[in-house]
């Protein structure tokens, strides 16, 4: 692989006149952040930092100062046997759309494991190769056995195909045929035990050296309602900091455009009704989007919180999942005679029609952004602030920038950033500091977006749960909401919290404004949460929301 070069926003030797508004915008971010130039070639080495004495370092420190590099991690093309798209059709709108990072998740598939991930890694090395400004992971959707689909990616190096194929053919569970044996076999002890197999393997082969890095991430979780809590905190144990959490909102946002799919279509197509392999504890309204969102994530005190009210990171994103974009013109090419997918492990390219055809989903980058905290430009520190959880993600391209710190009230340093822990002591007071950054730009639908509140959720950290099957944080509520509508630019705001006898966690939302209600569990839990849209009314670009993970506080002695 050829040396990375940073993105022309952060390479000094690129004029401002040269750049769009948005590099224009992510520039000023990156300056403010002391990481502009070399500093974010050579990585936190070269970036000035603050003094800070030994107490600060104990009891929670300073953590790095960071750029937020953007990206999607959930893209299919013409190596997966259900999609459209060419890869260089795809990178092309990642690098239109703003992305520094990508990945290529392509459905499991005998033709994907003997033919498609060799000849995609070959176009994905000359991608690399002409663009060293881009970061093009390959991937691969897992179809987990017993449950439904997750992202497994890796660092780029000599063995990335080969660990991906090995893994693909030795733990997916369509190619082992564990999805045919009925509904009923999608839910037993040997399916699921697979599946944590699968995740501890992994594991193995970036503990050996085999890769340099290698993630998970659950996609769409309650699409069908077959991940259930016992089995997502199940991942999580199998292998620590591997399996780092979930989708927080699928791909698909395009899906209920009015007028466009149906008088029935929901965001995200989330169209299911419970089924008899998804998880019975689930109530009905778990399968619908609230503001576009997974309902694991949209609800206050639900099934996310959950795992976080054990003390331990577990981060959201979003993504594309790109197959087929809305109002694209494009369809599928033709097979030429006894060719078929398994045979290629490539669809034939696509043919432009000029009439619009079905599809529920927007380009990499259109709608849906994770933006995840680095210290440095490159494929590593994408991953190592993945894992680190220093993650926020916002559709509609709400926001061009958010830094969040939390420290007490004594301290000199910045404090910690999202995914991090502070340590302090009962009764300390504390601040957590939110600097957004505005949208200054129209985004792809030609509308300026204008944040209009910020959500602060608060909830104690309990530790483990004696039901692994619990889906609720009785203890997590929204504890303020900043009107902040009128504001542009740079801001920060100043939220007072103190330490009580409890350890717990904060994580940040906000919206647009466009679309509140009482939240799931109730409005003393969330007065004004996301909802789900009424069917086949669900322009997604009219309801946009930001999610940020958590920072954790532990309290001494609790």
């Amino acid at each position: 692989m050829t040396e990375q070069q940073l993105p022309a926003w952060a390479d000094p030797s690129v004029s401002p006149a040269a750049l769009d508004p948005q590099g224009v915008s992510r520039r000023g971010l990156l300056r403010r952040a002391g990481l502009f130039g070399a500093a974010f070639a050579l990585g936190p080495a070269a970036a000035p930092t603050l003094a800070a004495d030994d107490s600060d370092r104990r009891l929670g420190g300073e953590d790095p100062r960071l750029a937020y590099l953007v990206g999607d991690h959930h893209i299919h093309s013409v190596y997966s046997h259900d999609a459209k798209y060419t890869f260089s059709q795809l990178a092309a709108a990642g690098a239109t759309y703003g992305l520094d990072w990508m990945v290529f998740t392509e459905h499991s598939n005998f033709g994907h494991a003997d033919h498609g991930a060799a000849l995609e890694h070959q176009e994905i090395l000359q991608a690399r190769a002409e663009n060293p400004r881009q970061l093009i992971f390959q991937g691969l959707e897992w179809y987990i056995p017993a449950a439904e689909h997750c992202t497994v990616f890796t660092a780029p190096g000599p063995h990335e195909v080969d660990l991906l194929t090995r893994f693909e053919r030795a733990y997916d569970g369509k190619l082992l045929g564990y999805d045919k044996g009925g509904p009923a076999d999608a839910d037993t002890a040997r399916n699921e035990a697979h599946a944590l197999k699968a995740l501890k393997w992994l594991a193995g082969q970036r503990r050996s050296g085999y890769v340099d890095d290698v993630l998970v991430l659950a996609n769409h979780p309650m699409r069908l309602g077959i991940d259930s809590p016992h089995e997502m905190r199940d991942w999580r144990d199998a292998a620590p900091g591997i399996m780092i959490g979930m989708e927080g909102a699928p791909g698909a946002q395009g899906a209920a455009i009015p007028g466009w799919r149906g008088a029935t279509s929901i965001r995200g197509e989330y169209e299911n009704k419970p089924s008899a392999q998804s998880w019975p504890g689930y109530p009905a309204d778990a399968y619908l989007t609230y503001g576009g969102f997974d309902w694991a994530t949209a609800t206050v005190g639900g099934l996310w919180d959950s795992m976080l009210a054990e003390g331990r990171l577990f981060s959201v994103t979003t993504n594309s999942d790109a197959h087929r974009i809305v109002f694209d013109t494009w369809k599928n090419g033709d097979w030429q005679p006894g060719q078929t997918f398994d045979s290629t492990g490539k669809l034939p390219d696509p043919v432009n029609t000029d009439t619009p055809q079905p599809g529920s989903d927007f380009w990499p980058g259109q709608f849906s952004r994770t933006h995840v905290g680095v210290t440095r430009y490159g494929y590593r520190a994408v991953m190592a602030g993945l894992r680190a959880g220093r993650v926020w993600l916002d559709h509609g391209h709400l926001l061009d920038g958010l830094d969040v710190r939390l420290k007490r009230e004594r301290d000199r340093g910045r404090g910690v950033t999202l995914g991090g822990r502070l340590r302090v002591r009962k009764g300390e007071k504390l601040t957590l500091t939110i600097t957004v950054t505005t949208a200054s730009r129209p985004n792809p639908q030609g509308i300026l977006p204008e944040l209009a509140h910020v959500d602060v959720i608060r909830g104690a950290v309990r530790g483990p749960v004696a039901d692994r099957d619990t889906w609720k944080a009785p203890d997590t509520r929204v504890v303020r909401s900043q009107d902040v509508s009128g504001r542009t630019g740079t801001y920060t705001l100043r939220v007072p919290l103190t330490a009580g006898e409890e350890s717990f966690y904060v994580r940040l939302r906000g919206s647009d404004g466009n679309r509140h209600g009482t939240g799931y569990l109730g409005a003393s839990v969330d007065p004004h949460g996301p909802v789900p849209h009424a069917p086949g009314d669900g322009d997604p670009w009219a309801d946009t929301w930001f999610y940020s993970n958590p920072v954790f506080v532990d309290v001494e002695g609790a």
